[in-house]
C-alpha cells in the first residue's frame, strides 16, 4: 500500500484520537465539555490506541516518510502518557464529576429535560389549581385514609412539620430510601419503551399536586409550604433529571438511528448511568434537608422561603453553568 493510501484510510482515526486527547484527557481536568457527536467514547481508546501502534509499526517497516513516523510516534507517545498516567485521587474525580460532568451531561439531554419537566409541572400545577375550584375531586384521587394521614402530618398544631414522629436521623434513613427509590424507578422505567417513564412522571405530578391542593384548600397550607420549599429544589430537580435520563433511554430504544439498537441502547444506559449518579447525590442532600431543617415548625413563612430562594439559585447555577470551563461553552 502507497504511503497516500494509508493516509487516507486511517487519516480520520488519527485525527479523531487526537481530538481525543486535546479535549477530554490531557485537559480533563481543567475543563468539561458537552459530548461532541464525532468524539471517540472513552471506552473506545484503548482499542484504538492498539490501532495506532499497528500502523506506527507498519509505516516504519515499508518506510513511510519521517514526517508521517514522527506524527504517529507522537500520537502514540501522548496516548500512552494519558492512558498510563496516575489517576487523580477518587475524591477528586467525584467532585469533577459532580461540579463539571453531571451539570454537562444534563445539558447535552436538554430536550428530554424540558419533555421531562413537561410532564411533571403541568400535571402538578393543574391538579392544584382545579382542587381549588372543585375541591371534592380529591376523592377521586385519594382515599380518606391518605387525606387523614397528610391532614395530620401537616396541622397547623403539630411540633414538627411533615411527619407524626421519627428522630431526625430515622427520618433521614427513611427519605434517603424512598427518594432514591423514586429517582431510580422513574429512569429504568425508561426500558419500557419510554412509556414507564411517562406514567411516573405524570403520577408523581398528579399525587403531589393532588397534596398541595388539598391541604391548601383545607387552611393547611402554611405548614405544608413551610416543609416543602426547602427540599425541594434539590428533590423535584431531581426527579425531572432522573425523568429525562429514562425518556432518552427510551428514544434511543424506539429510535436507534444508524446506529444498531442495542449498541444505541448502551450509550443511553451509560449516559442515563451517570445522570443517576447526580440524581442519588441531589435526593441525599434532599433527604438531609427534609430531615433537619424542613420539620423544623417555628422557622416563620419568610425563613424557609429565603432559605429556598437561595437553594434554588444554586441549584440552577449548577446545572446551568457547571462544566463550562476554558472559554468554551457548550
Amino acid at each position: 500500500m502507497r504511503q497516500e493510501q494509508f493516509v487516507t484510510r486511517y487519516q480520520h482515526e488519527w485525527q479523531q484520537f487526537e481530538d481525543w486527547l486535546q479535549r477530554r484527557g490531557e485537559h480533563s481536568r481543567k475543563q468539561r465539555h458537552t459530548p461532541q457527536p464525532d468524539l471517540l467514547g472513552d471506552e473506545t481508546i484503548p482499542q484504538r490506541y492498539r490501532r495506532l501502534c499497528q500502523q506506527l509499526a507498519l509505516a516504519r517497516r515499508r518506510g513511510y516518510s519521517p514526517q508521517l513516523v514522527e506524527r504517529l510516534q507522537q500520537l502514540m507517545q501522548r496516548g500512552h502518557n494519558l492512558l498510563y498516567r496516575t489517576p487523580a485521587p477518587r475524591w477528586q474525580r467525584a467532585v469533577e464529576f459532580l461540579f463539571a460532568d453531571f451539570p454537562s451531561t444534563v445539558r447535552s439531554q436538554a430536550g428530554a429535560m424540558w419533555v421531562a419537566c413537561a410532564l411533571f409541572v403541568i400535571p402538578l400545577l393543574g391538579i392544584f389549581v382545579l382542587l381549588q375550584y372543585k375541591p371534592d375531586l380529591i376523592h377521586m384521587l385519594m382515599d380518606p385514609r391518605q387525606l387523614a394521614q397528610m391532614e395530620k402530618m401537616y396541622d397547623p398544631a403539630a411540633d414538627h412539620l411533615g411527619r407524626d414522629s421519627g428522630t431526625d436521623w430515622a427520618m433521614f434513613g427513611h427519605y434517603i430510601m424512598n427518594n432514591i427509590s423514586i429517582g431510580l424507578r422513574t429512569f429504568a422505567s425508561g426500558l419500557l419503551a419510554g412509556i414507564g417513564t411517562i406514567l411516573v412522571l405524570l403520577f408523581n405530578g398528579v399525587t403531589i399536586g393532588a397534596v398541595a391542593g388539598h391541604l391548601q384548600q383545607i387552611g393547611s397550607g402554611d405548614p405544608f409550604w413551610r416543609f416543602v420549599v426547602g427540599h425541594a429544589p434539590f428533590e423535584l430537580t431531581a426527579i425531572v433529571i432522573a425523568g429525562g435520563a429514562g425518556l432518552q433511554l427510551g428514544l434511543r430504544l424506539l429510535a436507534p438511528g444508524r446506529k444498531r439498537r442495542i449498541d444505541a441502547l448502551i450509550e443511553g444506559g451509560v449516559i442515563g448511568a451517570r445522570l443517576c449518579l447526580g440524581v442519588a447525590f441531589m435526593l441525599l442532600v434532599a433527604a438531609f434537608i427534609e430531615a433537619f431543617w424542613s420539620s423544623i415548625a417555628w422557622v416563620p413563612m419568610w425563613g424557609k422561603l429565603s432559605v429556598s430562594a437561595v437553594l434554588w439559585t444554586v441549584v440552577l447555577l449548577w446545572l446551568w453553568r457547571g462544566g463550562r470551563g476554558g472559554g468554551h461553552a457548550d
